[in-house]
């Protein structure tokens, strides 16, 4: 994990339409770990997508996107399992609104960044490790790298999937990362990457170019996030899914 020192401005929880899962902002650095084992017994390699939360109750099983967060910039976002525990604890399920460990902070705010801005818990994690930054999640190299184009560590969105309960459906690839565009059409430009075995929100739908994937022949585009889609036909669904069409662009 890397250890840097930035002044930022700090977002506060996002409030949710019924059926969104729960978002807050958070500061993203980059795991690394190349060799390592995480909590769920995945090897990790340089070109993996996932991501890491303090927490076992976030914690997907290996190989599955059972828990999935969407990580977002302003400009991009990666759709990625948790398969580690970290960064600094490992009972702060912030994201829940009673958790594990540390009460008495908001729902929404990681006890790292609490106890690196505002000196909360004497400036030490669960382990009484001085914390040297404020970081709520790890990202894997290629979702922090490729996915998010980062190049150092920052504040980002963190939608909790499992938290939600709208339309939604999981890649469907060869185990690839399914890419993820600007518009519905492989003419739009690649604004981030969702992993073989990622869950992804759908919003609404749309009617755009006509691909051929792991699940079906459509010409249907998934919105996964503002300005994002993804092709429908690399998206599995459940038995009688549903979701509306996407409004017009004005």
């Amino acid at each position: 994990m890397a250890l840097v020192a930035t002044a930022v401005m700090v977002g506060s929880p996002a409030v949710a339409a019924d059926g969104d899962p729960f978002e807050a902002r958070v500061y993203a650095t980059r795991e690394g770990l190349i060799g390592e084992l995480t909590a769920n017994g995945h090897r990790i390699a340089r070109e993996d997508l996932f991501a890491a939360l303090p927490s076992r109750l976030g914690l997907a099983d290996r190989g599955e996107g059972g828990r999935t967060v969407r990580v977002c910039t302003d400009r991009r976002c990666v759709f990625v399992p948790v398969w580690d525990v970290g960064p600094w604890n490992t009972k702060d399920d912030y994201w829940n609104a009673r958790r594990q460990m540390w009460r008495d902070l908001p729902q929404g705010k990681p006890a790292a960044q609490a106890a690196y801005l505002d000196g909360y818990n004497r400036g030490r994690d669960e382990f009484g490790r001085t914390v040297a930054n404020p970081a709520g999640i790890d990202l894997a190299d290629r979702a922090f790298r490729d996915g998010l184009a980062l190049a150092d560590n920052g504040w980002v969105s963190v939608s909790f999937l499992w938290t939600g309960s709208g339309p939604h459906g999981n890649v469907a690839t060869d185990g690839s990362p399914l890419l993820v565009r600007d518009k519905p059409s492989r003419q739009g430009a690649i604004v981030g990457l969702a992993a073989g075995s990622a869950q992804l929100p759908i919003s609404c739908q749309v009617r755009g170019e006509q691909i051929t994937g792991e699940a079906r022949s459509t010409d249907l585009w998934d919105r996964v996030a503002p300005g994002k889609y993804v092709s429908h036909a690399f998206v599995a669904t459940a038995a009688g899914f549903s979701a509306p069409s996407c409004a017009p662009r004005p």
